[in-house]
C-alpha cells in the first residue's frame, strides 16, 4: 500500500513555512507535513518527547540553518548522532549562500546543501526539483522496519 512521504519542515519564517506548502502543493508531492518552528522543538518533536508524542517519523526534513533556541547545525549534528534519526535524509534550505555553512552541512552529513531562491517561480522549482530527486528517484529508507518506502 502506498503512503505519502512524511516531511518535517524545521522553520522559523511564516512565509516561508506557507511557501513551502504551496510548492509542495503546486508539485502535487503527496506528503503529510509537519513544521518545527525553532531547534529545540524539532529535537523534541523527532525524539516523541512531551507533548510531541504523536509525530510522525519523518522520512525526509527540510531544515534551516538560521533557527532560535537551537540553531540548525546544532539540529544536523543532533539529528546524526542518534542511531533512531540519522537515516533520514536531512537538506539543508537555507538564506546562507556562505562556504563556510556549506561545508559545515555536508561534515554533518547533510544530504543536500539548497539556498533557499527569493523569486517565487524559482523557489518552486526548487520544491519541484526536490520531489523530481527525493520522491521520484531516490528509495528512501522506511520509517520501520517492514514498513513499505514512502511514495510522493
Amino acid at each position: 500500500m502506498l503512503r505519502p512521504v512524511d516531511i518535517m519542515l524545521i522553520e522559523d519564517n511564516p512565509a516561508d513555512v506557507r511557501l513551502t506548502q504551496e510548492a509542495l502543493k503546486e508539485a502535487s508531492v503527496r506528503n503529510r507535513l509537519t513544521v518545527a518552528t525553532d531547534g529545540a522543538q524539532a529535537m523534541a518533536m523527532l525524539r516523541h518527547e512531551t507533548p510531541y508524542g504523536s509525530c510522525p517519523r519523518p522520512d525526509f526534513i527540510l531544515l534551516d540553518l538560521n533557527l532560535p533556541r537551537k540553531d540548525g547545525r546544532q539540529v544536523l549534528a543532533e539529528i546524526k548522532a542518534d542511531e533512531r534519526l540519522r537515516q533520514i535524509p536531512v537538506v539543508v534550505l537555507t538564506t546562507s549562500q556562505a562556504t563556510e555553512d556549506v561545508l559545515q552541512s555536508y561534515d554533518l552529513q547533510a544530504a543536500g546543501f539548497i539556498t533557499k531562491p527569493v523569486d517565487l517561480d524559482e523557489f518552486l522549482a526548487v520544491i519541484a526539483g526536490i520531489d523530481r530527486f527525493w520522491f521520484s528517484i531516490v528509495t528512501l529508507p522506511p520509517s520501520t522496519p517492514g514498513d513499505p518506502p514512502p511514495i510522493a
